[in-house]
């Protein structure tokens, strides 16, 4: 799972909910820019409620808790670094998975992804790196 897409491949995301680093990454850029933490700290993995857990489900937690706090999307840009699989034919399927949950509109949301051209673990095929920023404005 990754973006809230299921992408096939023989390797798999590890993680205490459902391993969705690019939600996750989406969920964390959320939370700093509106001052509130990260995602360790509004679903800490030692809660065992968060065993598991959809990550869509978490973003749209997290939506309105920024919401809730005086804090309106203005865009959001995502960098996938991932060897294999080949992203593009996810993206977009992403890019609507995110905007839906943060009730935006997709233009709002850029989700990309690039390869580490073979270098490092990345490129070894061994992880994943996501890379987000979110820009918010106060809700007036």
């Amino acid at each position: 799972m990754l973006g809230g897409v299921t992408v096939p491949f023989e390797k798999g995301l590890l993680g205490h909910s459902d391993g969705d680093a690019l939600l996750h990454a989406v969920i964390d850029a959320l939370l700093g820019a509106a001052g509130l933490g990260d995602i360790g700290a509004q679903f800490p993995s030692s809660d065992p409620a968060f065993k598991d857990a959809d990550s869509t489900h978490l973003l749209r937690q997290v939506a309105k808790l920024i919401r809730d706090h005086g804090w309106r999307l203005v865009n959001l840009d995502a960098t996938i670094i991932v060897e294999q699989p080949v992203m593009k034919p996810y993206l977009e399927p992403m890019r609507q998975c995110i905007a839906t949950c943060l009730a935006v509109e997709p233009e709002q949301v850029n989700v990309k992804a690039k390869t580490n051209d073979g270098l490092g673990v990345i490129g070894a095929g061994e992880g994943i790196i996501v890379q987000t920023v979110a820009l918010l404005e106060e809700i007036e």
